[in-house]
């Protein structure tokens, strides 16, 4: 189990790290340089990128649910009747989903999301603000709220 509880903690970190990375680049260094291209440059270069992208972005959700779930399960017992660490872990929880849905309008192509494409500035800013609320969660849950230690054994 020590494997796969150690493989499950990586690829949800990885993955965490390279879509929060990703979100971080493109606001702040992507597209203010693609700014200074003309037109028709910015906009061919900006659906190669979002083609790439789009693809990086659904495999890294997919990783952070099914790590995301294995951690939760296997962490349960050592939380059990601690309501903080669960209240601050379904925060996480509905955070991520939002970080999924804006990250993924984001990368998408619907027409309908199109308006919020055209905002990217603003809605990658909010996307990565999300994303840094839930690493800060993350991180305290991780080193704030201990586990319980196991119930002591009387012996006669």
């Amino acid at each position: 189990m020590f494997v796969l509880d150690l493989l499950s903690r990586w690829s949800h970190v990885g993955a965490a790290i390279v879509l929060m990375g990703g979100a971080i680049f493109t606001r702040f260094v992507l597209m203010p340089a693609a700014a200074e291209l003309p037109e028709d440059q910015h906009l061919a270069l900006k659906e190669r990128l979002r083609v790439r992208w789009s693809k990086i972005v659904a495999g890294g959700i997919l990783l952070l649910l099914l790590s995301g779930f294995y951690n939760f399960v296997k962490g349960m017992p050592e939380h059990k009747g601690q309501p903080l660490y669960h209240a601050l872990v379904g925060t996480k929880m509905l955070l991520a989903f939002g970080a999924f849905f804006l990250a993924s309008v984001m990368s998408g192509r619907s027409a309908k999301f199109a308006p919020m494409r055209a905002q990217a500035g603003k809605w990658l800013g909010i996307l990565i603000l999300i994303l840094v609320v839930i690493t800060g969660i993350g991180g305290y849950l991780k080193v704030g709220v201990p586990a319980k230690p196991p119930a002591a054994t009387v012996s006669n």
